[in-house]
């Protein structure tokens, strides 16, 4: 079974004009959608869609493209799995509302299943999902 979801970008408008509270709302719905699910749809992070994403995507994008300029060839290396986005979505959004530990805790427990069926060759995926995991615990632990 293969896990789409169509609010995505949506989901990035609404962070993009400070609807946190919307965006949290459909990025939760396209988290519960695809967590767990095998073969999960994927977004290009190519300059059409950039201008929609956070700052720490855009940056992620650009050291890739800097350690290595062969990706620019290579699609699969900008692509980001809804997955994946949306549960930086939501961890930015929780953060952005001032949600309780218990609310992240959750998220937290959805990243650690999301990494069980990362890709090796998933290269922005990686490196959007440890920042986020550092967010939360920095969140956190400075709200313990």
């Amino acid at each position: 079974m293969v896990g789409i979801v169509t609010t995505d970008f949506e989901a990035l408008y609404a962070y993009k004009c400070g609807e946190y509270q919307r965006c949290l709302q459909l990025s939760k719905h396209n988290v519960r959608t695809l967590i767990g699910v095998e073969g999960r749809s994927r977004v290009f992070a190519c300059p059409e869609f950039i201008e929609l994403m956070d700052d720490d995507i855009v940056s992620l994008t650009g050291l890739i493209l800097i350690v290595n300029s062969s990706f620019i060839d290579d699609f699969g290396s900008f692509l980001v799995g809804q997955l994946y986005l949306s549960l930086y979505l939501m961890t930015q959004c929780q953060m952005k509302l001032h949600h309780p530990v218990t609310s992240l805790a959750q998220t937290l427990d959805y990243v650690e299943v999301a990494r069980r069926h990362l890709g090796e060759r998933c290269t922005l995926d990686q490196l959007l999902l440890k920042p986020t995991e550092r967010k939360m615990q920095l969140y956190i632990n400075g709200q313990c």
